[in-house]
């Protein structure tokens, strides 16, 4: 079998290439031309240099997207990994029901963000029809109802490659510590979290990029309300391309200047977690 696959993997490679190629490579190379051109269609694009860029930047609504995205990105960074590593560590111990508990933090992955965005809509409204207020006219609650969805989305997720870090770290360490007289927090500080810097760096990864992506869920449940003040970046472009007749082009820019902003902090993030991950 093995010199069949030596023999014949370019068969076995080639739709999977051309698959990748016509989905997703052509497309990137193409959206990247027409973010220098004016279009309606892909057929009447002309070129017009770096001005679809400089009228992103012109518009205030992007800066502000991506300031907001930015400050969500941070807090949900933190709140995630912090509450999904402490039920990680809650549900390694041997306790019974851990399992069950398990799965009940896990479910809220599996529902669609449009879906959970109307479901908190309703919750959010419903709680706050009672003080006179309004999720859609209050910008910082607007804020904190789509930290509140994300937490609750993405805990449980990043709460089982937590716990798969934990599970793979040596008994043998953690009993060396023990005998060394560490108690419990010099074991987590000093044991256990440096073992888990492939799952931290992993979650952190996914939590920063899923906070920039985020679209399905802003759409739903705020709709960039109050006067695009709670519109995130990936909101804020299809607005722009699919909102305003005549800038499609200034959409794609933003596109762009997105896509590039989100290599360059996955990156950074990428590069200062794997530094402080230790060899076993």
């Amino acid at each position: 079998m093995e010199k069949a696959i030596k023999k014949y993997w370019p068969v076995f490679l080639l739709p999977t290439m051309a698959a990748f190629t016509i989905g997703f490579i052509v497309p990137f190379i193409e959206g990247i031309y027409l973010s220098f051109c004016k279009f309606t269609t892909i057929k009447d694009a002309s070129f017009v240099g770096f001005s679809n860029y400089v009228e992103a930047f012109k518009d205030s609504t992007f800066p502000h997207a991506f300031g907001f995205t930015a400050i969500f990105a941070v807090v949900t960074l933190v709140l995630v990994n912090l509450l999904a590593f402490a039920l990680a560590l809650a549900l390694t111990q041997k306790i019974k029901g851990t399992n069950i508990f398990r799965t009940i933090f896990f479910m809220p992955n599996l529902i669609g963000g449009i879906v959970l965005g109307y479901i908190w809509q309703l919750i959010f409204d419903g709680i706050f029809s009672k003080f006179d207020m309004a999720l859609k006219l209050n910008a910082k609650l607007g804020f904190w109802g789509l930290v509140i969805l994300i937490c609750w989305q993405q805990i449980g997720y990043m709460m089982i490659v937590y716990i798969a870090g934990l599970q793979a770290i040596p008994d043998s360490l953690k009993e060396a510590a023990m005998i060394d007289g560490a108690n419990a927090w010099k074991r987590l500080f000093h044991v256990t979290i440096p073992n888990m810097m492939p799952s931290i760096t992993i979650c952190t990864f996914l939590t920063i990029t899923n906070s920039f992506k985020l679209f399905d869920q802003n759409l739903s449940l705020t709709g960039g309300e109050p006067l695009h003040k709670t519109e995130m970046l990936a909101l804020n472009i299809y607005d722009t391309f699919y909102g305003r007749v005549g800038y499609e082009g200034v959409g794609q820019a933003k596109a762009v200047i997105f896509f590039l902003a989100v290599i360059v902090i996955s990156m950074l993030q990428l590069r200062l977690t794997r530094s402080k991950e230790v060899q076993q």
